[in-house]
């Protein structure tokens, strides 16, 4: 199993064991109601990430509460025992030799190579089943893994001629770096790189903070806007490119997301080299220490991006470089038709019932809307990567123009009885018939005027 992959199982286990103690977590509980919390979620059934089990003790639920006390959610990570994957009975060399027979012998058992071996007079040392068995996991090597290996040997190589034809995307843990607006904080940096198959060209890379699936969609709109159409999409399945909203905007236009099998990462080898370069000469030779943030650590890679990765001939690709590589094919690149407003497809989309008094709630703010809509469900867009000042509002396929946030100090001077006034007001450049909504009314009840005329 490759790092990533065992960071990735580390970190689906992490999550579903905060999920389950996070409401335990709360100051404010009692000894006493803290217990009964407890021994409720005990009997409970749950479907446990790589585990046959369905129940879960008080006990354990104790410790993983102690334990992200104590270190955060990264206590929460499962823990390897010193000793993982050494053998207590037989020696280093005893053991490499039984990896190497194992390699060279896909079809064989263990019990089989290890008998073998023992006539050949290169094991002396006696072993339980158990402690074989051990051996066997922790390296990876049990029958169906290495068989599986034989038959990924065997799949032919795949690669697309045209650029942006299929682009490859996958996201990569680094280190920690400074939070520049919170002094002495580190947090860790994700790379989030696209891939072009066909030149191996990087179209999109950048380090952030999260995983969050918005980072993702951020380096599709930059590739559309700054490259040409994509073809397709290859990710993994994880949490990052799997978003209903990604895949609602994806939909729109027209580009396929394929998503390889769980733990057949072989699909994805390109991007996965990518990391593995990345990892050796950008990240191992860099300062660490002397990075004050992001901003200097996006700064530096992308020097290094365009100065070094893409000028060095690459041996998937005769020796040519990836920038030689995509200039020779950019006469295959499909353009974006322009008349296609991109920043209105990438506003995520939400539903919503405006309640009678012309409001609905959106991540825990006020907004109003025209009243109208009083009752009626409506769909609000906005921008996730920007604060959400004044969505954009939907109903029926009609644009209602931009809801505004509730002023609760100019509603309080509203005169009651002129708020079902019938009136033709402009709302955001576009006619409306309809009541007088609480916030207009009262800005016009106690002549109250704003720069430049708006309301």
């Amino acid at each position: 199993m490759k790092i990533e992959e065992k960071e990735r199982k580390a970190r689906e286990i992490a999550e579903f064991r905060y999920a389950l103690i996070a409401e335990l977590a709360n100051k404010y509980l009692s000894h006493g109601q803290l217990k009964e919390l407890i021994n409720e979620k005990a009997k409970r059934q749950y479907d446990i990430p790589y585990s046959t089990k369905t129940t879960i003790t008080a006990a354990c639920i104790k410790k993983w509460l102690s334990q992200y006390r104590k270190y955060g959610k990264e206590g929460l990570k499962p823990k390897r025992r010193s000793d993982y994957g050494k053998s207590r009975v037989l020696s280093l060399e005893e053991t490499d030799e039984l990896r190497k027979y194992l390699e060279t012998h896909p079809g064989v058992t263990a019990t089989a190579a290890l008998k073998k071996l023992k006539e050949e007079g290169k094991i002396k040392s006696d072993i339980s089943s158990s402690s074989l068995s051990r051996i066997i996991i922790s390296s990876g090597l049990d029958r169906k893994n290495r068989i599986r290996a034989v038959s990924n040997e065997k799949n032919l190589k795949f690669e697309f001629f045209s650029p942006l034809e299929c682009v490859q995307a996958d996201d990569m843990h680094a280190f920690k770096v400074p939070v520049t607006d919170v002094n002495g904080k580190k947090r860790k940096a994700i790379l989030i790189a696209f891939i072009d198959d066909a030149t191996r060209r990087i179209v999109y890379a950048n380090f952030s903070f999260t995983e969050r699936s918005y980072e993702f969609e951020k380096g599709i709109k930059h590739i559309l806007k700054s490259h040409g159409r994509i073809g397709r999409l290859y990710t993994d399945n994880g949490a990052t490119f799997v978003s209903g909203q990604t895949q609602r905007i994806l939909d729109i236009l027209g580009i396929t997301i394929i998503h390889s099998r769980p733990f057949k990462p072989a699909g994805r080898g390109k991007i996965e080299r990518f990391f593995r370069t990345v990892r050796d000469q950008f990240l191992r030779p860099l300062d660490k220490e002397s990075i004050k943030g992001l901003g200097d650590l996006n700064a530096k890679f992308r020097t290094w991006l365009e100065s070094e990765y893409h000028r060095n001939p690459h041996r998937g690709l005769s020796g040519k470089t990836p920038l030689e590589a995509w200039l020779a094919k950019a006469k295959y690149i499909i353009p974006m038709d322009l008349s296609i407003d991109l920043d209105r497809i990438f506003l995520h989309e939400i539903s919503r019932r405006v309640y009678k008094d012309s409001t609905v709630t959106l991540n825990g703010t006020l907004y109003e809307v025209p009243s109208i809509l009083a009752g009626k469900r409506i769909k609000l867009y906005f921008d996730p990567l920007k604060p959400v000042k004044r969505p954009l509002i939907l109903c029926d396929g009609k644009d209602y123009g931009n809801a505004r946030v509730v002023d609760s100090y100019a509603n309080s001077k509203v005169k009651r009885g002129e708020i079902g006034k019938e009136i033709t007001l402009v709302y955001d450049d576009k006619e409306v018939k309809d009541a007088l909504p609480p916030t207009i009314a009262a800005l016009s009840a106690s002549k109250v005027e704003l720069e430049g005329g708006e309301i």
